[in-house]
């Protein structure tokens, strides 16, 4: 298939579901505004979904959510579930010892998509983080840990994607690469973001983030989100930057394992 410029009004469609899906329900204004569309475009995606049965008003005012149907979109993508199976008990553990909210993200397009996180096992969050929440790929820790583990020619694929499709803010992500120092990160084997803008409460949390790396290969990043009034960055790297290694390098460790057990039951 010739590469090109993509339908507009199926990008949109899409995007108008994954910002219902991430914050639960929204008004025809707030999609406008989330999708950057005008208001009767909004209105026209949105019936056009309603009439596909994949969103619906709720009941008591004009706020459209998700239906069960949206499940099936995902129906038969296996992807990185092996990563999120292995690694649910290990960023449980760390929550547990540390008591900070951890998060497992990988890299969709020019976006970090959290596969799975503890925010719900802790006091110490002011938001629960569901699946699919995503993040811009150079704005957070888990982002730029992956930019960092890219070969040069997924990184220049990555740039003529931004360039051909991206979003306005997608298109920062050329300045990031270029200015700042995608080695450094990569060989002290973490990323950490201060005050980070953009989550469900801008301003509020920093992360610290680290590679699961699996045949030289990066495949996700694990993440602790810390208030950001509770220390400063350096202080919050001395005390947690070890164990978040030590977890990834335990995910790692078991990825490989199954590997092997299914080579072997392959050869046996």
């Amino acid at each position: 298939m010739e590469r090109g410029v993509p339908i507009r009004s199926v990008s949109r469609a899409i995007s108008t579901i994954q910002a219902i899906n991430q914050m639960g329900s929204l008004s025809m204004m707030q999609i406008s505004k989330l999708v950057g569309v005008p208001y009767p475009t909004a209105c026209r995606i949105v019936q056009t979904l309603i009439h596909e049965g994949l969103i619906e008003q709720e009941p008591a005012r004009k706020y459209y959510r998700a239906t069960a149907l949206v499940e099936s979109l995902s129906q038969g993508f296996q992807g990185d579930s092996m990563v999120v199976e292995y690694a649910r008990s290990h960023i449980r553990t760390l929550t547990e010892k540390n008591g900070w909210p951890v998060s497992v993200a990988v890299r969709v397009g020019t976006q970090m998509v959290v596969r799975d996180s503890t925010h719900a096992e802790t006091s110490l969050t002011f938001e629960r983080y569901y699946p699919g929440f995503r993040l811009p790929l150079m704005d957070c820790a888990s982002g730029r840990v992956c930019l960092a583990h890219m070969s040069q020619h997924e990184l220049d694929e990555l740039m003529r994607w931004v360039g051909l499709v991206g979003m306005p803010e997608d298109r920062e992500l050329t300045a990031y690469v270029s200015v700042n120092s995608l080695k450094k990160i990569r060989e002290e084997g973490y990323a950490a973001i201060g005050w980070g803008q953009h989550n469900l409460n801008p301003g509020k949390t920093s992360t610290i983030s680290v590679p699961i790396i699996q045949h030289g290969r990066f495949e996700a990043a694990v993440t602790l989100i810390y208030f950001a009034t509770a220390m400063k960055q350096d202080e919050a790297i001395e005390r947690y930057l070890s164990d978040l290694k030590k977890t990834a390098g335990q995910i790692t460790a078991d990825l490989l394992a199954e590997k092997e057990s299914q080579i072997l039951e392959q050869v046996n």
